[in-house]
């Protein structure tokens, strides 16, 4: 049975940001579970036992080799995409970098990535992205 697919998976997302405000994009790659080719706020699907922040911690550690501080929990989406015949739940966090420089680890699942300011997103972004990157711009306003 595949997560998503057979039944509703659990998928965590890291909006990074650094000093200046930027925050870390990843082009989903070839062999990406779904949306391939959209830029994306990083993360990965969470395996039994483990709680939300200890999975975004380690799809983040294991993909791009930096450590995050996990931090405020900014929404859930739910992520249907009956196209891919596929349903996550999606809780993303705002994250920093405490350690590390991203690298791409895994380049069957990340083409490339890339620090943005908030006004230079790329158009392409994944459902959730969409739904997160506006939700963080009310975030900031409000800060």
């Amino acid at each position: 049975m595949r997560r998503g697919v057979d039944y509703i998976g659990v998928g965590v997302g890291a909006i990074i940001v650094d000093d200046a405000g930027r925050v870390f994009l990843a082009k989903r790659g070839p062999q990406a579970k779904n949306e391939r080719g959209l830029w994306e706020f990083p993360g990965g699907a969470v395996e039994f036992g483990e709680t939300l922040r200890d999975a975004l911690a380690r799809e983040i550690g294991e993909e791009y080799g930096i450590t995050i501080e996990v931090g405020d929990l900014l929404t859930v989406t739910d992520h249907i995409l009956p196209d891919e015949g596929q349903h996550w739940v999606s809780p993303s966090y705002i994250c920093r970098i405490v350690a590390g420089s991203p690298a791409i680890l895994e380049p069957e699942k990340c083409s490339d990535m890339g620090w943005f300011a908030l006004d230079a997103i790329p158009d392409a972004l994944t459902q959730v992205t969409r739904h997160d990157l506006a939700l963080y711009r009310d975030y900031v306003t409000r800060r």
